[in-house]
């Protein structure tokens, strides 16, 4: 399975159903970085992603993008594909 990689912070509900979702598909563990406890994480995660809102998930080299895209790659049945590699 390939590796998952999510920006969050502390408190973040669109973070929890994004874990949920990936749990749900058998993901056993998600490296998470958390933006909130290091301001660096933030600058390094907007220019990765060009984004600044949580969660900015990477499933392996590919970056999702946030929760709503998470559930519309399941929705399209692509993200099962893509988290098997």
């Amino acid at each position: 399975m390939n590796k998952v990689l999510m920006y969050s912070t502390a408190v973040c509900p669109f973070c929890v159903r994004a874990e949920a979702l990936l749990r749900q598909r058998g993901v056993s563990e998600i490296e998470k970085i958390r933006i909130d406890a290091d301001p660096a994480q933030r600058q390094i995660m907007m220019e990765r992603t060009g984004r600044r809102t949580v969660p900015q998930i990477y499933i392996g080299d590919t970056h999702v993008g946030g929760y709503d895209d998470l559930a519309a790659l399941d929705r399209a049945g692509k993200l099962m594909p893509l988290l098997e590699g």
